[in-house]
């Protein structure tokens, strides 16, 4: 069977699978809409939250940066990562005890304002919204190249199906739909990972495989090669980093506190019965995604070989059937500039003459490695599960934000539960429609986009949620101000350096690097928004009114060790 059939098998049978898990767990009330009525496992929400994190940046986009960004690809791997350990235990078991549904729910009412709320609503939707459009691109980008459809088309398809099951299901469906997509997405990736690693070195384990010899009897390290391939076409070596120690660490840091204050992520500790099953499933979170997160570095590598390996130098005309393929989708394109038919893949970019989308790596490199056509097709399986279960948990998020932290919270407070939860459906909707929006007329890459949603959520809600745990004087004023000082400050580096809105429209970064503040990259900019968050939160905090005693009484609450405070209530 041709890669297109297998495609539709495996992609009907998985999106079967999704809409009958809906259905079957479909919402009855708000409780169920928002946090699954709060009785879900520790494994199936560790299941369910490394799913709704490792998006189409994480199964997409990362390798495909490593494979071309090498060593410095690696903050991706430390920031995504690291920030899990952050929020397992500094944030996960405290906001659970809190008990809201929502950040926007814990901000209002720590910091005892609607204003609070509304801002807290306002960070949520711009950081969801961000996110959610590298998602619903990836959906278009599988789209249109398996299942040989415009990408307009593929957008509009997922669009249909996350709709189905986050309208109809809430967090309860998504949940449990979450926990099948982890199973397709992590089989997905380690499936043709393994299998390449076997054909090039030999060894089953794509992590040592890695750093293996090739099977090929030259007694040449798989990296050594790659290495000596860079430098050859003038690439730097792939094992050495360019990016400065200052960007690195930042970028990192961003990544990091980015994790920790995203709301998609947060609500996911909402979800289970008690304190520690918050922690339990934090770990088992963090588990499970180390499984793709150790296996993307090895699959970059294998990636960037074969790709070198295969068009450096190659007369186009007998360029393997893979590659035309590709072509049609306009992610990766041969310009003859020297008219001798071989592709000249180089460093100089006035020489080049292959363009390729960092997206199209992870995807293509079953093909280029000549697996069989299911493994194929099962990468366009695991790449639409990894996307669509990110966007139904941020698309969660911006229907909650609107329905309950909005409506019920602000506008409406009388409102019926039959009411917030219709209200919830529509506005899970609408944020579908401009979710779809966003995936035909795309921002950027997918890691690209995503990476700048870190750095929003890391500006605004990161500290709001720390210094509301841990610094009981903090108070409405200090909050309020250290989040849209802090957002602002983003939005205005990420829209100056990353697209150029400032500067007559310049959107080639490189152009504008020159221009970086510090030599910080928009993508870890956040971090220095954050701290500017922190300052002014703190220095408000000491001209205004301390907070009333009962907040603060909540605070040393939330602080108790679970076991402390069930000795003390029995």
């Amino acid at each position: 069977m041709t890669v297109q059939t297998w495609t539709y098998i495996l992609v009907g049978i998985t999106f079967t699978l999704y809409i009958g898990i809906a259905i079957w767990s479909r919402a009855g009330s708000t409780k169920e809409f928002y946090v699954a009525g709060g009785g879900v496992s520790p494994l199936a929400n560790g299941m369910a939250t490394a799913a709704d994190w490792m998006s189409a940046a994480s199964f997409i986009s990362m390798a495909g940066i490593i494979a071309f960004a090498g060593y410095d690809g690696s903050v991706y791997l430390m920031g995504w990562t690291g920030g899990y350990v952050l929020l397992a235990l500094l944030l996960a078991p405290y906001l659970r005890k809190f008990g809201k549904f929502t950040v926007p729910d814990f901000i209002g009412d720590r910091y005892y304002s609607k204003t609070a709320r509304i801002v807290a609503v306002i960070c949520a939707l711009i950081v969801s919204f961000t996110y959610v459009a590298g998602q619903m691109r990836g959906v278009g980008l599988v789209f249109s190249r398996f299942l040989e459809v415009d990408i307009d088309t593929g957008v509009i398809i997922g669009m249909i199906i996350v709709l189905f099951y986050a309208v109809l299901g809430g967090m309860k469906g998504i949940t449990y739909t979450q926990v099948a997509q982890y199973c397709v997405l992590i089989f997905a990736f380690m499936v043709p990972a393994i299998f390449i690693s076997i054909q090039m070195t030999g060894n089953p384990i794509p992590q040592l495989g890695m750093g293996s010899t090739l099977n090929d009897g030259s007694g040449v390290y798989l990296l050594d090669k790659l290495d000596g391939l860079s430098t050859e076409l003038g690439f730097t070596e792939y094992t050495n980093g360019s990016k400065s120690m200052t960007d690195v660490f930042m970028i990192t840091l961003a990544l990091m506190v980015g994790t920790a204050g995203l709301p998609h992520v947060i609500v996911r500790f909402f979800t289970v019965k008690r304190v520690k099953d918050a922690r339990k499933s934090a770990g088992w979170a963090l588990l499970l995604i180390a499984i793709l997160y150790t296996t993307a570095p090895a699959v970059s590598v294998f990636a960037r070989t074969n790709l070198i390996d295969t068009v450096s130098n190659q007369e186009y005309s007998k360029m393997p059937e893979w590659f035309k393929t590709w072509e049609k989708t306009k992610l990766i394109s041969f310009d003859d500039k020297n008219g001798d038919g071989r592709i000249q893949y180089v460093a100089d970019a006035t020489k080049n003459e292959l363009t390729v989308d960092r997206d199209i790596m992870v995807l293509a490199n079953p093909e280029i490695a000549k697996l069989p056509a299911w493994v194929i097709a099962l990468v366009a399986a695991g790449a639409l599960a990894a996307a669509l279960s990110t966007a139904a948990g941020l698309l969660l998020v911006i229907s909650s934000s609107v329905s309950h932290d909005l409506i019920k919270k602000v506008f409406n407070p009388n409102i019926s539960d039959k009411g917030e939860l219709m209200a919830a459906r529509l506005s899970a909707v609408v944020a579908v429609v401009i979710a779809g929006y966003f995936g035909i007329n795309p921002p950027g890459f997918v890691a690209a986009v995503v990476a700048l949603a870190f750095g929003l959520a890391a500006a605004s809600f990161f500290p709001a949620i720390v210094l509301g745990i841990f610094y009981k004087k903090m108070n409405k004023e200090g909050a309020i101000a250290g989040m849209v000082i802090g957002i602002s400050l983003m939005l205005f580096y990420m829209l100056k350096f990353k697209f150029g809105i400032f500067d007559g429209g310049k959107t080639i970064v490189a152009s504008l690097q020159k221009d970086w503040w510090f030599g910080i990259s928009p993508e870890g900019f956040g971090s220095v928004a954050m701290l500017v968050n922190f300052a002014v939160s703190i220095l408000i905090m000491q001209f205004t009114p301390a907070p009333p005693k009962n907040v603060q009484e909540i605070v040393e609450d939330i602080r108790i060790p679970s076991g402390a405070g069930e000795a003390v209530d029995h």
